[in-house]
């Protein structure tokens, strides 16, 4: 090296007396010339090969020459021509016979070459769109570092008295330093975005991709945003759009095809010999399964059952990008323990008194300088694991709903609406928290290793002490987390079934109020939540158990290491420097031990979540193929079904058995038969629903499906109807006129504009029945399957329906069309009628040759249509069809009737707008929102709200825990205080005096800090476990008391969501959230306050650093509480879609709109993404700040130390920098535990927000209560009573004024929307009088408790509601009836047959919404409800809609028989039901048109006589 530097060799290549061991350190001429000036290019170099590849893989398009860049390539060549031009200067000098040193020529001609890389590499970014480089920013940033070195060594050369000044070299070198200095400034902005990028066009596109590379590694780039959300509360428009590789169309798609490979990969496994190649690329035919699987019997191969394997396909997603953290992660591992070392060089340099003072500042400077870069390395980490989770919560949502739109039903059956939802929210939300630490199973080893290393060079072999400690303490670690994970699955069995019930309770609160059952269903949930809170119980005293052993690990450690260093042997001495190096050192070894059990535990949850997700993905889909469609083409049927069977599931006997059926094409075809005879599961059959077990179904062309209950989307009603199709006005007017909708609009508040509630809250099972049939007719499909369509309206209705909609003269009459129908008048006029018995054909055949054949069909006709057949046969006369205009009807004077928005019993959220208002065009009136959307609250969270949490732990728990953790963190610095007088203790003859002494002392406060922390971690615990028992008690008693308008206001997400997510987050994060924040927060407090004690001068500088905190804290907190809030409020919508998706999913494919929908839940999932990233940038923004302020004060600590070296002890030295080494790690802690701590108080303050809203009246009042007798007669009088829905609105009822005599039977009819329901929501007091009263028995009905009135009345509604659980529970779930009176009400429900032919009799488990029992089934359950509770007073609401004409018959002769003494009130659309009853009550606009006997209203030939000529029965 020597020859090479110089020609004689006299140079030398290092000198440590001149560099180290001196005031005034220099480097040799020799190590300037080679090594500083090698080290840029050898970094440039090395780079270089590897950015190459990465820029050819990520092109961003090309980027125009601008200033920028022409400048930085003018100052690349400049520099080149500069080194070249020493080159050249040397050659030069050989000429003259000067000879220089080989060096002379060889850097400069290594220095110019990299210089042209430099410059090739800039063009080269520019061309593949690179704005910012952060190669290039190091690479001058290097270079600039070593020119400054020779820079200063050149200057002090200079200054020296009579120096030999090498000029031509000195002035390149100089102009080399500031070109170079310029460039590095260059390099510091960011360029133009490319061309054609996304970006340009993008409205508010994310700052990130633009920002400069400082900006990026140190997150400024959003600080505009947090500037934006100091100033205000920030808003979606705020929010930047996701960045394109987050999107769902991009992450999802990938993941899906992942899934698929590994998905087809298993299913081939087992029969890897059966298969011959050209079979296999038929893989994914699920009908292939049955053959695959009796070949492989055959073949004996082991079928052993290969689980596709969902781990690998996320890997393959995510893996790539993933694995850039990892390179990260290592960089900071190693440069954690730069800390401890460089604090030993420290105590080293203030123990020897004459060295010299820059080697203090020298590592005083190293410190901070490692500090950082760990601090930027670590967030670049951490950033990359958050945007991956982002990327993966995204997809597993993605890929779970577009599994759930094919999934067969009888998988559909395994898995409730609520278990699909969680796989959505907490499991998607398990693997994000996962991204996080996954990492640390590698990293936690090596970082144990590395300390370990460390150790022993410190402490030798008495390490081993401390290892075994923390060997014992896995075990522990272990058995906590496996207990853990057991009562996790436990609690999470309970929260399932409790969201469960939750979710039908809020579905069917309006039977429980009507029935007045709340508070059976209450016990039922606060005994599932008595599970859950024991559950959680034993959690508490485990995670108390977790946190001692997590607390005192490190204590427990330190003792006992330090114990056998000094017992071994006497010339131990303990020292600061080993004392507090390696206390440093087990501080960093606490964190990976910590982690490792938390990271397994997660590990373990993500996996069960894993298992959850693969069974879901894994469940069987719709066999797609099982039906044959054929586009429409000239054939013999359009839909031909030969030996048939269909069943609901595999293991299911077949609910259809032998189909034979063609059907010609553009024919009308009826359905008829008793209830659950199969009708409705025929029209599946053909939709491909079910399990096709043999024969042959084809059918041409598209299909239009109206299901038996209407699916309404929370949309706009004009959406519902174009369901995404394109409007085409002409059509869309037809299609209205002819499914009677155009009155419905006008009442509507803002026409077809009107926004629908969740399942269509504020229509009436008329409106929603005639949507869903426009929904159908608009989408101009060839097949049209109509389940039962008219049943819902009015027989007036129903007949202009059949008229213009289906019947032979409609706008469907060259389509195929399959109707049921239970409607004997539509028969005459359709073209063909199938019977169907028990899941058979029986009969087919035309009107005629049905009667002809005088089989089952004829007899069915005869009792039921004498009355109805006379007329319907008639085509009515020319001047009759006059009065119908856009459905609404004409009085000869030309005066419309206005038909009013039936609020059915379904709802109370419709406007009935004044006539004055209907004058408005329908453009006027803006858009009339009816759901509340989950609102964001704004602001600080209030302090109330702590209060209230600690009201709810109670206040002396929340006392004694504070006590706890001062003691706790008092004893703890005593013990650390100790230490260092210890190490302080001078050494006598190589041995230390009172060594017992000292050692008993520290053991001493270490144990009582033991004793406090269990104590803290176990009243936390409780105290949180008694909080969540509370508030749940509250919030549940509070829903179950609000009136029903409340819950037609509010979607049920919104409910849900604060029943399962916000309840969770109070049962299991606070507490822990609590117990982290009162730690880090007096960790703080505590090193600060040794800090001060060794180094009081940091007195000055802790104040403007804690100023500098608060402000960054207080930007930070008001910016992420507001993004969080909008991003839990952009939740609601994702699940409420989701949930609304899975109610409908048979719609969605009939329609085949499947795309649509995936299109919509992307775009919500993305919605949500797009307020969640913001909020994971701000966190690093924040750390970013506040591991700067932790740093700076390491760098005051320490710099003081080394200023006041002279008057300070080593052990005090020791003892500061490295409290001062963990304020950093404290500090972020703190802030992130605050910050957290506001956002998840949030759930308090949510739960906590619906104990203020208005209540319905008391359900017991024991001053009114009326006798227990009551009512004896049931007579009922209304005295000008009137009724509104909601204060701003018209009233529903006006001045009503009747009196029904006990034991009348009472029929009320009216147009749909004539208040017939709302006469009995009056009844019942869903809906308190506007004026006037109800008295029954003499008795007022509003002065007494709604429990006492709605016990004392029976009401059949109109959606008969079933909840899972038992068929027993569903009918007397206050268990007051003996099994004898509910056998014999079943037997007078005509269910008694049905239900004893059922494997388990009454404990058969009715499923969810009731949906293994056909609608007509269910409405006969409600039957046997009102037969059990035989009251006084009976009310039907259109009670036998859906049933067929027979069962009905049975069903009104019971009512007959079974009430005969009773008072009955019958709301009927079917006028034939009420001919015989004592009075008929006619309803119109509100008011009382008629009420009479049925023959004397024929007779006056008024309203009542019209709407019986309508229905054929005059």
């Amino acid at each position: 090296m020597e020859t090479f530097c110089s020609y004689d060799g006299t140079e030398r290549f290092w000198d440590a007396n001149l560099t180290w061991y001196t005031e005034n350190p220099d480097f040799t001429k020799c190590f300037q010339n080679t090594f500083l000036v090698w080290i840029p290019c050898i970094y440039l170099w090395l780079c270089f090969p590897i950015y190459f590849i990465y820029l050819q893989r990520n092109n961003q398009g090309y980027i125009r020459m601008s200033h920028l860049n022409k400048a930085k390539t003018a100052l690349g060549f400049l520099l080149w021509l500069v080194c070249w031009a020493d080159l050249f200067y040397s050659f030069w000098e050989r000429s003259q016979s000067i000879y220089r040193a080989p060096v002379f020529v060889v850097s400069p001609t290594v220095l110019g070459i990299t210089m042209l890389l430099a410059t090739f590499i800039i063009q080269y970014e520019r061309i593949k769109g690179v704005q910012s480089s952060g190669v290039m920013l190091n690479f001058w940033f290097i270079a600039l570092l070593c020119a400054i070195i020779i820079f200063r060594s050149k200057v002090i050369h200079a200054l020296k008295q009579g120096a030999s000044v090498d000029v031509f070299r000195d002035v390149t070198f100089y102009i080399y330093f500031l070109l170079v200095l310029v460039e590095l400034i260059l390099a510091a902005f960011s360029d133009q975005p490319p061309l054609f990028s996304e970006r340009v066009n993008d409205p508010n596109p994310c700052p990130e991709s633009s920002a400069s590379f400082l900006s990026k590694i140190t997150f400024w780039w959003i600080s505009r945003m947090m500037v934006e959300g100091y100033k205000r509360p920030l808003e979606n428009k705020d929010l930047w759009s996701l960045n394109k590789d987050d999107t769902s169309v991009e992450v999802v798609p990938v993941l899906a095809k992942n899934w698929e490979k590994e998905y087809l990969k298993a299913k081939k496994q087992p029969f890897k010999m059966t298969y011959s190649p050209k079979k296999a690329d038929k893989q994914s035919e699920p009908n292939d399964e049955i053959r695959e699987e009796a070949e492989a019997l055959i073949v004996k191969t082991p079928a052993k059952d290969v689980q596709p394997s969902l781990f690998k396909a996320l890997y393959k997603t995510f893996g790539p990008y993933f694995f850039m953290s990892s390179f990260f992660k290592i960089i900071h591992d190693i440069l954690m323990f730069s800390g401890p070392e460089i604090l030993k060089l420290l105590i080293k340099f203030v123990r020897d008194k004459n060295a010299p003072d820059w080697q203090g500042y020298l590592y005083t400077g190293l410190l901070f300088f490692c500090a950082c870069l760990q601090t930027l390395i670590l967030h670049k980490y951490f950033h990359i694991c958050f945007v991956t989770g982002l990327r993966l919560k995204t997809a597993i949502i993605g890929v779970v709903y577009r599994k759930a739109l094919v999934i067969s039903n009888s998988a559909r059956r395994t898995s409730t609406i609520g278990e699909i939802v969680n796989l959505m929210s907490v499991d998607a939300q398990r693997f994000m928290d996962l991204a996080t630490y996954i990492n640390m199973i590698w990293s936690a080893p090596l970082q144990v290793v590395l300390a370990l290393y460390l150790l022993w060079e410190n402490l030798g072999p008495s390490v081993l002490a401390g290892v075994a400690v923390m060997i014992l303490l896995v075990p522990v670690n272990a058995v906590i987390a496996m207990k853990t994970k057991k009562y996790q699955v436990v609690q999470m069995k309970c929260k399932d079934n409790r969201i469960k019930l939750m979710n039908e309770i809020l579905n069917g609160i309006k039977v429980l109020k009507l029935y007045a059952w709340e508070l059976a269903f209450k016990e039922k949930v606060l005994g599932i939540r008595q599970e859950e809170l024991k559950v959680l119980k034993k959690s508490a005293y485990l995670s108390a158990v977790g946190t001692f052993t997590w607390v005192c690990a490190p204590f427990l450690v330190a003792l006992s290491t330090f114990s056998v260093y000094v017992l071994i042997d006497p010339s131990n001495v303990l020292d600061a420097e080993k004392a507090f190096v390696s206390l440093a050192l087990f501080n960093i070894l606490r964190f990976p031990l910590n982690m490792l059990p938390m990271v397994i535990s997660s590990m373990v949850q993500a996996s069960v979540s894993l298992k959850r997700l693969r069974v879901f993905l894994s469940h069987e889909e719709l066999e797609p193929d099982s039906i044959i469609r054929e586009p429409q083409k000239n054939g013999h049927g359009c839909i031909d079904m030969r030996n048939a069977t269909f069943s609901w599931s595999k293991s299911d006997p077949p609910s259809l058995k032998e189909i034979n059926l063609t059907i010609p094409e553009g024919s009308l075809v009826a359905v008829v038969g008793q209830v659950g005879c199969g009708k409705s599961s025929l029209l599946s059959a053909l939709l491909g629903e079910m399990e096709k077990k043999d024969g042959f179904v084809a059918m041409k062309g598209g299909v239009a499906y109206v299901p038996q209950q209407a699916w309404i989307q929370n949309a706009s009603l004009k959406d519902n109807i174009l369901f995404g199709r394109e409007r085409k006005e002409p059509v869309y007017k037809k299609v209205l006129e002819a499914c009677a909708l155009l009155p419905d609009l006008e009442i509507l508040p803002s026409g077809d504009r009107t926004e629908i509630g969740e399942k269509g809250v504020n229509l009436s099972g008329g409106q929603k029945q005639r949507v869903s049939l426009a929904r159908a007719v608009y989408c101009n499909a060839d097949v049209y399957l109509l389940d039962d369509p008219l049943s819902a309206v009015d027989a007036h209705v129903g007949k202009h329906i059949f008229e213009k909609v289906i019947g032979p003269k409609g706008l469907l009459k060259d389509k195929t069309r399959i109707l049921v129908t239970h409607g004997v008048s539509y028969l005459p006029h359709v073209d063909s009628i199938i019977v169907m018995v028990d899941g058979k054909i029986t009969e087919v055949g035309s009107y005629q040759e049905l009667l002809e054949q005088d089989g089952a069909f004829a007899e069915f006709l005869r009792t039921y249509a004498n009355a109805e057949q006379n007329n319907t046969q008639e085509v009515p006369s020319p001047t009759e069809e006059k009065h119908m205009e856009n459905g609404m009807l004409i009085n000869e004077k030309g005066e419309t009737l206005q038909r009013q928005l039936s609020v059915s019993s379904d709802t109370k959220s419709t406007q009935q707008n004044s006539t004055a208002d209907l004058q408005k065009s329908g453009a006027e009136k803006e858009d009339w929102k009816l759901t509340e959307a989950d609102k964001a609250k704004t602001g600080r969270v209030k302090s109330a709200v702590f209060w209230e949490y600690m009201k709810a732990t109670g206040l002396l728990l929340s006392f004694l825990s504070v006590i706890l953790f001062l003691c706790n963190h008092v004893s703890s610095l005593a013990s650390n205080y100790w230490l260092s007088l210890w190490t302080d203790d001078e050494v006598v003859n190589g041995t230390q005096r009172n060594t017992k002494m000292r050692l008993s002392v520290y053991g001493a406060l270490g144990m009582s800090q033991g004793i406090a922390v269990f104590g803290y971690s176990t009243t936390v615990s409780l105290g949180g476990v008694l909080a969540s028992r509370y508030l749940h008690m509250d919030l549940l008693h509070n829903v179950l008391r609000f009136p029903m308008s409340f819950f037609e206001r509010t979607p049920s997400g919104n409910l849900v969501n604060r029943f399962s997510k916000e309840m969770d987050t109070i049962d299991s994060t606070i507490p822990q959230i609590i117990k982290m924040f009162m730690g880090s927060l007096f960790n703080v407090i505590g090193a600060c306050i040794i800090i001060l004690i060794a180094t009081p001068i940091v007195a000055v500088i802790i104040p403007p650093l804690g100023l500098l905190y608060f402000f960054v804290q207080r930007f930070y907190v008001a910016t992420s509480r507001q993004l969080k809030r909008l991003e839990s409020v952009s939740r609601s919508p994702v699940y409420s879609h989701f949930n609304e998706t899975l109610l409908g999913a048979s719609v969605i494919r009939a329609f085949g709109e499947q795309k649509q929908f995936i299109h919509v839940s992307d775009s919500r999932v993305d919605e949500n993404q797009r307020a969640y990233y913001p909020s994971i940038v701000s966190n690093r923004w924040l750390a970013i700040r506040l591991e700067f302020v932790g740093n700076c004060i390491v760098l005051f600590a320490s710099l003081f130390a080394v200023i006041s070296r002279h008057t300070l002890s080593p052990g005090l030295v020791g003892l500061s920098v490295s409290y001062a080494l963990q304020v950093t790690a404290y500090l972020n802690w703190l802030v992130r535990m605050s910050s957290e701590l506001e956002t998840n108080i949030v759930a308090v303050e949510r739960v906590k927000e619906y104990a203020d809203l208005e209540q319905e009246a008391p359900w017991t009042l024991q001053e009114t209560k009326p006798e227990s007798r009551w009512p004896h007669e049931g007579k009922i009088e209304f005295h000008n009573y009137c009724l509104r829905y909601r204060e701003d609105l018209d009233l529903a009822l006006k001045n009503i004024n009747a009196t029904v005599q006990g034991g009348e039977k009472v029929g009320i009819v009216g147009r749909t929307g004539a208040g017939k329901s709302s006469l009995t929501l009056g009844l019942f007091r869903i809906n308190e009088a506007a004026s006037g009263e109800i008295v029954i028995d003499g008795c007022n009905i509003a002065k007494i408790g709604l429990h006492d009135l709605r016990f004392k009345l029976t009401i059949i509604p109109q959606d008969p509601v079933l909840f899972s659980g038992s068929l027993r529970m569903n009918l007397d779930p206050f268990e007051k009836y003996t099994d004898d009176e509910i056998w014999s009400a079943l037997e007078l429900a005509h269910l008694k047959n049905f239900v004893s032919g059922l494997p388990d009799k009454l404990n058969h488990e009715c499923a969810e919404g009731g949906e293994n029992l056909s609608i007509g089934q269910r409405q006969l359950v409600c039957l046997a409800r009102a037969l059990l509770r035989k009251t006084k007073i009976l009310v039907l609401d259109e009670a036998t809609a859906a049933v067929d004409l027979e069962t009905d018959g049975l069903i009104q002769s019971t009512i007959r028989k079974e009430f005969e003494d009773c008072t009955v009130i019958t709301i009927a659309h079917r006028l034939n039901t009420i001919m015989d009853y004592t009075r008929v009550m006619v309803l119109d606009r509100g008011q009382i048109v008629e009420f009479n006997s049925p023959s004397n209203l024929l007779q006056k030939k008024g309203c009542f006589y019209n709407m019986a000529k309508d229905s054929g029965l005059v």
